[in-house]
């Protein structure tokens, strides 16, 4: 099982499929590298090399007491870069994992960053732009309280399956269901704090790379106004994508669309830093569901 060792001794799980230019993957709370099969195996086969990690905490890495935050989560993304030896990457964050990359740009700047990819990721920060802390509370109180009933109930916003006309699978919500049980009592605790009340503002100034933000208008977990549309306004020359009434797990309900908007943007020459934001909505049918497994 491929994995690198991190500074504090922590066991990190990732996957490396393919060969070409790296595309690494970011996954949301509290999932894990297989929340990206699909789009390994896509892009292993259309010339990339695709990579995955469990971040810390979380599937087959080391269920660490601590270093479940933004700062531990960064550092042992650059550890794996550099032990693989990655350079020319796109960095591709989901949820979290979209505070990741956000976090590690910040830290770390773009000296192996080509581009940047966040969908419905959570900057430029959840609290700080007005997510309430007693919402928070409730998900905290959730995990102590019966942890394996609150992954079941979560999925059903997570996909959209509350929406009418969703067709969302019972294989799809298991699978959310197994990988969230695969993360271990202080990722999932601690990592609401992390993914809530970091305060990205300053990391995404740092982004001068090109930059794709995707976001689902009907996300009920990460709510696009106080998300993707204000870090599209930060981020200098970034490009919003909004997929019309899709949830927060959109790689999973629109994966062709998704798998198709994200390999044209890696095949796209890097074009010189653009002063305004431009944004093109994109008309997909809601609720359209590619199942996960």
């Amino acid at each position: 099982m491929p994995t690198i060792t991190t500074k504090d001794g922590a066991q990190i799980f990732y996957k490396d499929w393919g060969n070409g230019q790296p595309i690494v993957f970011n996954h949301g709370w509290p999932l894990n590298a297989d929340a990206w099969d699909e789009q390994l195996h896509f892009f292993a086969t259309n010339g990339y090399r695709a990579v995955a990690l469990d971040r810390r905490g979380h599937g087959r890495s080391t269920q660490t007491l601590y270093g479940n935050d933004m700062d531990t989560y960064a550092e042992d993304l650059e550890a794996l870069l550099k032990e693989l030896d990655l350079e020319n990457v796109i960095l591709v964050g989901h949820s979290t994992g979209g505070g990741v990359v956000a976090h590690y740009i910040g830290r770390y700047g773009t000296s192996r960053v080509a581009k940047a990819v966040l969908v419905d990721a959570v900057p430029p920060g959840l609290v700080k732009n007005g997510f309430p802390i007693a919402e928070l509370d409730k998900l905290r109180a959730a995990i102590r309280a019966d942890r394996p009933q609150f992954w079941k109930d979560f999925a059903i916003p997570f996909f959209g399956a509350n929406r009418q006309g969703a067709k969302v699978s019972q294989g799809t919500l298991d699978a959310f269901w197994a990988m969230c049980m695969a993360a271990g009592f202080p990722a999932a605790y601690d990592g609401i704090k992390a993914f809530s009340e970091t305060d990205f503002t300053e990391d995404l100034k740092k982004f001068d790379v090109p930059t794709l933000i995707i976001h689902g208008d009907d996300d009920q977990i990460v709510p696009i106004t106080i998300s993707g549309e204000l870090s599209a306004k930060q981020i200098k020359g970034a490009t919003l994508k909004v997929y019309k009434g899709a949830p927060h797990g959109l790689t999973t309900t629109n994966q062709e669309q998704f798998n198709a908007d994200l390999l044209q943007f890696a095949k796209e020459e890097a074009k010189a830093t653009e002063t305004a934001t431009r944004t093109r909505r994109t008309e997909s049918p809601a609720n359209e569901i590619t199942p996960s497994l």
